[in-house]
Parts: structure tokens; sequence; C-alpha cells
């Protein structure tokens, strides 16, 4: 079916779990006054590996209000996502009534879906890695849930009665970014009127730490977590692993006015590329994200000189933050220079397939109190990195119009164009 550009995507909820805080407001609060959330990893003994620094959620799921059938069923990255769902909801005070049920579906980004319990189950068949051949008797009943990625969009399908389209979106650091735009399409092609969207990922684990470990991409930094996370400054040396969640209520724009919502935020253009190029590397520039962002103003019907702001992917790699500001003058050109430009990734670390959906959150945050969150810990310019990188503490800016941007391994690029719904329509 094809898209029709007249059924307008907007934000009417928002569920937030990331380090330093549960809940939108403590997110919020976290980033606008520039405090990071980073420290030594506390959920397995981190000394034998090269990093040893995470940002982790305080998060207690019977103080979210989950079973203790649930919490044995869902991984943790499905109970981040259930517990946003919850929120985003109440948030947008909708009633997913039986009228609604089948025009209401869910998109999920994750890049490494439920990593934890299988890390953890397969430790105990194999006896901790001893045993060749393992003993299934010994496994949960739901080990097949934490294989299947699926799992999780079915999960949060179930807790808010969503009957329409269920789909989990995996591509990588992208992910988070994808879900959403997948979920716009979703509802511009008329098959859904609500879409229940965002990413998840909790991948503190041992494994996901030696895999990053290897390619030497995550910080060595362990001596102060605090200042781990560098983005654009001329010290970084690698990404802080991270975890958590947001999810969004998306609605068809007259649907939401029709049963006057509260709206944060329209999802004004959407874009994704590869630069099939690399699994780990990026062109210096810039070209595939530059591509992204142009054909996310378009779809936008913006130009380049009204973005007010842009949230980077900010990793705090070496080779990224010259790649991100190589795209950004390309796409932008003078204008960049008078663009603020940060990475939350500086405070709440990079939550691998969630931090796109987090980001977006932030993003609409901004526009809605008018103030643009900081990059923490950039105390010394890189002259390859030379935009207004926004550095410590946060800046009040008029914002009306977001561009938030994700890069992930395997040469995804994607961009999305987020805008204030009333002064921008």
């Amino acid at each position: 079916m094809a898209l029709d550009r007249e059924r307008r995507v907007v934000i009417t909820g928002m569920g937030a779990v990331v380090p330093g805080g549960i809940g939108v407001k403590n997110f919020w609060e976290l980033i606008s006054a520039g405090r990071t959330a980073t420290r030594t990893i506390s959920f397995f003994d981190p000394t034998p590996y090269r990093s040893q620094v995470a940002a982790e959620c305080d998060f207690d799921p019977v103080e979210q209000g989950l079973s203790p059938p649930e919490i044995r069923r869902m991984d943790r990255a499905a109970q981040f996502a259930v517990v946003c769902a919850d929120e985003c909801l109440s948030d947008s005070g909708l009633e997913i009534d039986s009228a609604l049920h089948h025009r209401t579906g869910t998109s999920v980004g994750t890049a490494v879906g439920c990593t934890m319990s299988l890390e953890r189950e397969y430790s105990v068949v194999s006896d901790a890695g001893r045993r060749w051949l393992v003993d299934p008797a010994y496994a949960v009943p739901h080990l097949f849930d934490y294989l299947v990625p699926g799992s999780i969009a079915r999960e949060v399908a179930w807790r808010v009665g969503a009957e329409g389209p269920a789909t989990v979106i995996s591509t990588g650091c992208t992910s988070g970014l994808d879900a959403v735009g997948h979920a716009c399409d979703v509802i511009r092609e008329g098959s859904a009127d609500i879409m229940i969207a965002g990413a998840t990922d909790a991948p503190i684990s041992p494994i996901t730490v030696a895999c990053f470990d290897a390619i030497k991409a995550t910080t060595p930094r362990n001596h102060a977590p605090e200042h781990a996370s560098r983005p654009f400054d001329r010290g970084r040396d690698g990404f802080v692993l991270g975890e958590g969640a947001a999810m969004f209520v998306l609605e068809e724009r007259e649907h939401a006015r029709r049963r006057h919502a509260h709206i944060y935020a329209e999802v004004a253009g959407f874009a994704t590329r590869s630069n099939a190029f690399h699994m780990t590397g990026l062109r210096p520039d810039g070209r595939e994200m530059s591509e992204a962002i142009g054909t996310a103003l378009d779809e936008a019907r913006l130009d380049p000189a009204d973005i007010d702001y842009i949230n980077a992917h900010g990793s705090g790699t070496k080779q990224n933050d010259r790649h991100e500001t190589a795209a950004f003058k390309r796409s932008f050109g003078e204008h960049a220079y008078r663009t603020p430009v940060s990475s939350i990734k500086s405070m709440v670390g990079h939550s691998l397939g969630a931090i796109g959906s987090i980001e977006i959150a932030a993003s609409v945050l901004a526009i809605q109190h008018n103030t643009v969150p900081p990059t923490a810990n950039l105390h010394e310019d890189d002259p390859e990195c030379d935009l207004d990188y926004i550095p410590l503490e946060s800046r009040d800016w008029r914002t009306d119009a977001v561009v938030s941007v994700g890069s992930g391994f395997g040469g995804f690029q994607s961009a999305m164009v987020l805008t204030d719904a009333g002064r921008m329509s």
C-alpha cells in the first residue's frame, strides 16, 4: 500500500527507562542538568575486561509493577519495554478499547534482544561453559522467547492490548530510530491509527563487553567512570556501553486531534541509508548520513536552515565523531556552524539499539522546553570537530525543529526530523 503523506504522525505519549532515573521526568532532569550516569559495572566482576564502565539502570521490576511470573518470563530488555509502554500509554491518556484493538500496532527496536537471559541460561545448561553437550532440562521454559527477539514486540502488544501489526526492527545502533520510522510508515499506509513504538536493549553482560573489547570500540577510561564518555572531545577514546528503553504513542494527527490529545511533536521526516562499505568502518566524508538527513528534510518539507538543533549520534569514538561532523557540514553548509549540536551519550551511555529512541525522547523534550541538552565531559576542543557541540551546560534555545541521527555497525545511517506540531503547522 502506498504511503499517504496527508496522514501525518504525531507523538502523544512518552515513556523512558534510562540510566540515572526511571520515567521521562527523571530523564529530562538528568540530561538538562548535564549529569552523568556512568559508573563501574556492577552486574558482574568487570576486572578481566579492558573496558569496565557502563551506564546501568537502577531498575527494580517489582517496584515498576511487574508480577513474579512476568519477571521470570521476560528478559530485562522486555521488562524495560513494557514499563515504558505503561508510562507512554498513561501519559497519552489513550484507552485502547475494543474499537481500537485492531487499529493499534507495535514496533520495537533492539540490537541484541534478550542477551542477558540467553547468556545466563547458556551458563546454566553448560555448567558455565564446562560441558560441550548441554542438558536442556536445566533451562527455563521461556528459553525460546529469549532466542526470538519478536517476543519483545509480543510482550508490548499483550501489555497494551494492541492487535494490529507487531514488528521488531533490528538494525544495530539505528534500531531505535528505524523502529519509530517504520511505525510512522504503518500509520501513513493506513494499516493502523496508533502505534506503540520505540526501542529497548539491556546488553551489559560479559559476552557483550568482551565483543566490544575485542574491537576496542569501548573506552578503557576505567579510573573515572563519570568522565569516560567524551563525545567530540579531543581526548575521546571509545563509547561507554549503556542500557535502557524509550517508547512512544504515535497517532495519526487527526485521530489525536479528535480526542483532544496533547501533541508533543510531529515526526515530520525519516530516512535511512546503508554505506555498503564496512562492518565497523565509516567513510570520512559522511555522505551516507548526509543523504539520510537530506531525504528526511525533503520528506518534512523543510530547508536545512529551518533546523534549530541536531541531536547527534555522538558515540565518542574517533571515527564516528569526525564522520558526523563531516555529514553535518555536508548537509547544512554554513548553517551547520550556527546550529547547536549535542550528544546525550555523554550522560546515559550507548544503549545500542535503544539509544535512537532515547534520543528521540531527548529531542522531543528539547522542543517542549526550548532547551537543548549539553555534551557532558567536553573540555578540550578537537580541531576536526569544530561545530557548536554545547559543552557541559544546557542552553535555552528556541527549538521548533530537530534532526536526530544514528549510525550503526554494518553501515546503517538514519535521520529523523521532529517538529513542534503547533508552531510548525
